[in-house]
């Protein structure tokens, strides 16, 4: 059963003196219960409200299975939960068993996934390594993002439990593949862009992408004379 290993919340801080930067990206394990909200966890914030929390990113949640890779691979040994700035790392779950739309419960709390996770620049300087957040954006190994349905409170060593799965072709694996690589398979970003429950900044990039594609090729059309 797959399970909340560690819930991690933080607020807005200044990080650095040289170029110092202010971000709620630090955040810290919690082992007595915490309210889960619309939009946050209790004790939970965000400096750049434009592109991270509200409804549709409520939960920022990252695989606990992916961390010894990530520990060898960038030689970081002391890695602990909540060191991509995730608000729940679960165990048991990856992005090929979690789809879009999919609604999942937790202690008294329901929520349902709205997109994967987009790593910004953020995680990269955390780590000082450049090209962490592209190295997290090409593996696929990204998270995702809850919203929440219905509040409670949760804990770390609860289980998370499948109530509903509405769109079974549109993992985050396969989210991921359509917007970070085949990027010119303009029927599947379509389609995805058609998910009801997919949050608004996905569908507004992938049409955008598509209508894109569209122009592209009509130009390419008129450019080689084609007058049908």
């Amino acid at each position: 059963m797959p399970t909340i290993v560690s819930i991690n919340v933080g607020q807005p801080q200044t990080i650095g003196t040289e170029k110092p930067w202010v971000s709620g990206f630090l955040k810290n394990p919690v082992n007595q219960p915490v309210r889960l909200r619309s939009t946050n966890l209790d004790g939970d914030g965000q400096a750049d409200l434009e592109h991270h929390g509200g409804v549709h990113k409520a939960v920022c949640v990252y695989p606990a299975d992916h961390y010894p890779d990530w520990r060898t691979t960038l030689q970081i040994p002391e890695f602990a939960w909540g060191s991509f700035g995730e608000n729940f790392t679960i165990a048991g779950l990856t992005e090929p068993d979690v789809c879009i739309g999919d609604v999942w419960s937790i202690g008294q709390a329901k929520v349902e996934v709205s997109q994967p996770r987009q790593p910004c620049w953020k995680l990269a300087r955390r780590w000082n390594i450049k090209t962490l957040a592209l190295q997290v954006q090409q593996s696929g190994r990204t998270g995702w993002y809850f919203r929440v349905l219905d509040e409670g409170m949760v804990q770390s060593g609860m289980e998370i439990t499948l109530l509903e799965r509405r769109e079974p072709q549109w993992t985050i694996a396969e989210a991921n593949r359509i917007m970070h690589h085949d990027k010119h398979d303009r029927d599947a970003a379509a389609k995805l862009a058609a998910v009801p429950t997919l949050s608004p900044s996905w569908k507004a990039t992938l049409r955008n992408r598509v209508e894109k594609n569209v122009q592209a090729d009509e130009q390419k059309r008129l450019a080689g004379g084609d007058a049908s």
